[in-house]
């Protein structure tokens, strides 16, 4: 069998050892962990997720704490991580870099808190402090000064041993090569511990150009950072714009601080980058919260965490609780659940969009990511396939982040058995037969047959969603019953349907239909942005809608606006203006609009949808980005503040951004508003600025 394998077996049986099969299923878990975590550290290359490995690795624990005779010598969970490479002189720590335990819920989180005080004996208030500190998703580094100036970095390795990196370290711009010691002379000798890590924004563009020159690209941030650090010719190191979070001291020859949060301070004040997000709390019923809403921030931030790291703050209460073999008591990382998994691509079928766009659909055995079971995912398009070599019959990294729809990542190809099969892109729709088109410069592939049903069904879905006009008890089911029943055939139909057709369906009482058509006669009166956002014309977003309504009165107005006029609106691009005026003068779009009119559906600007008149629009001319969380509005609410007074409100910064409104936790996108010089400002000045 072979690893993964081995892996797979274990993952379906049960959590429940009997006493018999303890040290056999202990043997398995040994050999099946030691074997990812030497691909993982060693090679770079693993067949598995981060998740998954903590199962496995926790199945072990949970094990060998169970039957603690039964524990071998030489289990992976008396280690860290894998030996140091060859190619590189091994360094001896002087203190060893210890792993951390893992808390994956508020109630572990707790005990472990819990577990820390009964250790100390504490029973009186206030209880100890923690500090909180987001867990990158990077390379462990121990960095050694003497009299301030660097003089070896070490990667971490099996924890004892690492790896002497020194000359790639230097080339971190974040590192600092000599100590600031302008406030504080630096201790004659000091270990920093830290993490390397590849920001978002410089990994994509280490991609790009990595396949600009048909070069093998990364599969993550991770990867990149750790192949990066173990470059021999440190010159490439340097073209890679890696990162450094320095987190904790090592051995030093004198005292650093009293407490974790003062530790980083004072490494901020020796030249060191901190990660901003760190937080004391002297409650720790406050813990909870802050590591939640990291779960759901963790995709504004530019670089890649996984979870939160929870540290008793008192350095002297930190010593007291010691470390087990291979963690300190005193520290917990705190998981993010899982948003990536592997699992095997059974086939590959195509959907066609309401525009008629054409979209590779995985269909997987099902896996559970994050609490969900995936069993389809998005394979974006037929270059995505071929650029990654994914075949049907592959072991897959299948990524699930918040509310995206899953997407393939990758193929494990180093687990390959022979089978698999290429796709090949059909040349036919195979809802209505017709040929498909690849327009130029495009990557997308088109039915561009305006009969074709599939597409129907996707326009009708999209008509009634929540964004568009919002039509209570109007599905996706529901809008492939109504089509194949022959009671809509243009979307005119919607506002044609009745009681008696309805309840001929199966499935259809009187409540229900009833039910229906009300909510179909309350989306007559949406604004008529929605209305526009609503007609699926290609290129034409929910934002672009409001723009285009801001600047013309009436669907009328908008469909007689020429190529010209359009573009002459902020924010309209030549294609979107293109679209339009394609879409509205097809003859059969032009009856709809009529037939809804005819129905009572909005066609003019609503109030509300009005920009305000020149001298009550105090924000006229200026581009917000409103980012983080505000102490009274939520962020949607900023940007209708804003819009209201005629400012713009996008999404992301750039040099046209006029200010940024900055909440708490604000992450990525102040920094870059910093480094453009835009000016900021909070909630408060937001106000006063709007009257």
């Amino acid at each position: 069998m072979t690893l993964l394998d081995k892996t797979r077996a274990l993952q379906k049986l049960s959590p429940e050892v009997p006493v018999e099969e303890a040290a056999s299923r202990m043997a398995a878990l040994v050999e099946v962990v030691r074997g990812h975590a030497l691909l993982y550290y060693r090679q770079d290359e693993p067949i598995i997720t981060d998740g998954e490995y903590d199962q496995l690795f926790r199945q072990l624990q949970e094990l060998e704490e169970l039957y603690p005779d039964l524990k071998q010598m030489d289990s992976p969970t008396r280690r860290v991580g894998s030996a140091p490479l060859d190619s590189f002189t091994k360094v001896q720590h002087p203190e060893a870099m210890l792993s951390l335990g893992n808390a994956f819920n508020g109630d572990e989180l707790t005990a472990w808190y819990e577990r820390c005080l009964r250790r100390l004996e504490w029973s009186t208030e206030p209880k100890p402090a923690v500090t909180a500190e987001l867990k990158i998703d990077g390379l462990a580094v121990a960095l050694t000064y003497e009299s301030g100036v660097l003089i070896r970095a070490a990667t971490r390795g099996d924890g004892r041993v690492g790896e002497d990196i020194t000359e790639n370290v230097r080339t971190i711009a974040s590192v600092p090569l000599r100590l600031d010691t302008s406030r504080r002379a630096a201790p004659a000798s000091m270990e920093v511990r830290g993490e390397v890590y590849f920001p978002k924004s410089a990994f994509d563009a280490l991609n790009a150009s990595l396949e600009a020159r048909a070069e093998k690209t990364f599969a993550n941030p991770r990867n990149a950072a750790a192949g990066s650090l173990r470059q021999l010719d440190s010159s490439v190191t340097a073209s890679r714009d890696l990162a450094f979070f320095a987190y904790s001291t090592g051995p030093t020859s004198e005292v650093i601080a009293e407490s974790q949060y003062e530790t980083l301070h004072q490494l901020e004040q020796w030249g060191f980058s901190r990660n901003p997000e760190a937080r004391r709390f002297e409650e720790i019923e406050l813990l909870g919260p802050f590591c939640d809403q990291w779960t759901n921030l963790r995709d504004d931030l530019n670089y890649e965490i996984d979870g939160v790291v929870v540290k008793i703050d008192d350095i002297a209460l930190q010593e007291r609780l010691g470390n087990v073999s291979n963690a300190p008591r005193w520290a917990v990382a705190f998981k993010f659940p899982a948003r990536e998994s592997t699992t095997r691509l059974n086939d590959i079928i195509i959907n066609v969009g309401r525009t008629g766009m054409i979209t590779p659909e995985a269909v997987l055995e099902p896996v559970s990511i994050g609490g969900v079971t995936v069993s389809q995912a998005t394979l974006h398009n037929a270059d995505y396939i071929l650029e990654r070599d994914i075949r049907i019959g592959d072991t897959v990294v299948v990524k699930r982040a918040g509310d995206v729809i899953p997407a393939v990542v990758s193929a494990v190809k180093t687990v390959r058995a022979g089978s698999e099969s290429t796709w090949v892109m059909p040349e036919v729709c195979p809802a209505c037969a017709e040929p498909l088109e690849r327009l130029e410069d495009e990557v997308d592939s088109y039915c561009v047959n305006g009969a074709c049903p599939a597409q129907f069904i996707r326009l009708v879905e999209h008509f009634a969603s929540r964004n568009a006009l919002d039509i209570e008890g109007f599905g996706s089911k529901l809008a492939v019953q109504l089509v194949e029943a022959g009671l809509i055939n243009h979307l005119q139909d919607i506002y044609r349907l009745d009681r008696d057709a309805l309840l001929s369906l199966e499935g259809f009482a009187e409540r229900k239909a009833d039910k229906l058509l009300q909510g179909i006669e309350d989306s007559k009166s949406r604004p008529l942005s929605r209305v526009l956002f609503a007609l699926g014309i290609r290129h034409v977003g929910r934002t672009t809608a409001e723009t285009i309504v801001a600047a013309l009165p009436g669907m009328a107005e908008i469909g007689q606006a020429s190529h010209d006029d359009l573009v002459a609106i902020d924010g309209i691009g030549a294609v979107i203006a293109q679209s339009i005026v394609d879409w509205f003068s097809l003859e059969p779009n032009q009856e709809m609009i009529a037939s809804m009119r005819d129905a009572g559906v909005t066609m003019h600007r609503l109030q509300e949808e009005a920009p305000p008149d020149e001298g009550d629009a105090p924000f006229s001319g200026l581009t917000f980005v409103v980012t983080g969380t505000l102490p009274t509005m939520g962020r949607k609410d900023a940007q209708e503040y804003i819009k209201q007074r005629g400012g713009r409100a996008a999404s992301s910064v750039s040099s046209k951004t006029d200010y940024l409104v900055e909440g708490e936790n604000a992450g990525s996108k102040a920094e870059k508003a910093r480094s453009l010089g835009i000016t900021i400002i909070d909630e408060d000045q937001l106000r006063e600025m709007g009257g």
